[in-house]
């Protein structure tokens, strides 16, 4: 038995969606985001009077990448960023006034205050109580508007590191319309049918297909990203590992750099992963596809450390951390590679139906590989013993 591939590609995006939001906890979010929303806009805050703060989603939730998350090998709540733009400028305000005036506010709603986490390095958090054991984590970031940047969308955020606060730079907004141009062909040829697809399966939710979100549309490159992460999130499951776990803004800046409007999830994979694992040669120092060398965005300086840069903040090192400990995020991030070629590009090539299962389910979780599986590995049939017709049957009596 060997998979066929289109049957896999189909697998592949049907277990993406069942790790993915639905639309009624897509709505909840959205529901409960827009309230935080409008009790941090009732604050009194410093700043010009015309000018009320900016509340957007960020990361995940804006790129149509969410993924449930697998914590202590348990599927865990979902996390859902949300930017607070303060409209004050860096220069004026430290970011420890920033950071307090956001969590003050919420502290002064009863409900947000019982929610509220305690401080974390750059978020306030809010946990909200499970429905249909799932729940959410709302990550509230506080910011000022920064001058420069994408489309001058960036902002300073707030970062605090044991007792000291500092601003970072960021660009969310400048990010998602990046990953977005990305995203563009592929999304326009998709859109239209999966709404479509949404509004009837949902249709309490949306009465119309044109109230279905963009966000709810999901393209190869979004599908590739989801299966990805949870693969990530399945590989790093343990606390010697997870320090080293390919970070989301890596996995989902190089995916959208490498894919190539392929029309279906597993091309899509398959082109990022083989584009990604020929950088392996830059970690073994051998010479790298000349082809390569000159466009990809991960780079390796002169002194070995590793740069992949924000394409919207080119100054900003996502692998700012992969020299440290012998180059351990930079040998983890191969190891991973190596592992999603070998589980979800290479099973394709499995005969053994028992070991094709056993490797999905390890690389992708049991829940959603196990409600798929059937779309390429039907059940085996407990053959009945087969009849025997016997046309002149033998007469031992007769003489």
């Amino acid at each position: 038995m060997r998979i066929d591939e289109a049957r896999y590609s189909n697998f592949l995006d049907e277990v993406a969606g069942n790790l993915d939001i639905s639309p009624s906890k897509y709505r909840d979010a959205v529901d409960r985001y827009q309230a935080v929303a409008k009790w941090l806009e009732g604050g009194d805050y410093p700043g010009p009077s015309d000018s009320g703060l900016d509340i957007y989603p960020q990361g995940s939730f804006r790129l149509g990448t969410v993924t449930r998350p697998i914590r202590n090998s348990i599927e865990a709540d979902y996390d859902i960023d949300l930017v607070c733009e303060v409209p004050l400028l860096k220069e004026w305000a430290k970011p420890e006034y920033v950071k307090q005036l956001v969590g003050d506010r919420l502290k002064e709603h009863d409900m947000y205050r019982r929610m509220l986490d305690e401080e974390g390095r750059r978020c306030w958090t809010l946990i909200y109580s499970e429905q249909d054991n799932i729940g959410f984590h709302l990550d509230v970031l506080p910011s000022v508007p920064y001058l420069g940047g994408y489309l001058n969308t960036a902002i300073a955020i707030t970062d605090k590191d044991l007792s000291l606060y500092r601003w970072s730079i960021s660009d969310p907004k400048g990010y998602a319309q990046w990953f977005d141009d990305r995203n563009m062909s592929a999304f326009n040829l998709v859109s239209a049918e999966q709404k479509r697809l949404i509004q009837n399966q949902a249709p309490e939710i949306y009465a119309r297909i044109e109230d279905v979100p963009n966000q709810l549309v999901r393209t190869p490159l979004q599908r590739a990203i989801q299966i990805m992460k949870r693969h990530r999130d399945i590989k790093f499951n343990d606390t010697r590992s997870i320090e080293y776990a390919p970070i989301s803004i890596i996995i989902t800046t190089l995916s959208a750099y490498f894919y190539r409007n392929e029309p279906d999830v597993y091309s899509a994979l398959k082109n990022i992963v083989g584009s990604l694992n020929a950088h392996s040669a830059l970690f073994e120092n051998r010479v790298l596809d000349p082809a390569l060398k000159s466009i990809t965005p991960i780079k390796r300086t002169s002194d070995g450390k590793w740069h992949i840069g924000n394409p919207v903040n080119p100054e900003e090192n996502f692998a700012d951390r992969w020299h440290e400990n012998n180059h351990a995020r930079a040998k983890a991030f191969f190891q991973w590679l190596d592992s999603l070629q070998k589980d979800l590009i290479n099973i394709l090539n499995e005969n053994n139906r028992d070991l094709a299962k056993s490797t999905l389910i390890s690389a992708l979780g049991s829940v959603p590989v196990s409600q798929n599986l059937e779309l390429i590995i039907p059940p085996k049939v407990i053959e009945s013993p087969p009849k025997i017709h016997i046309s002149r049957p033998a007469q031992p009596w007769k003489d």
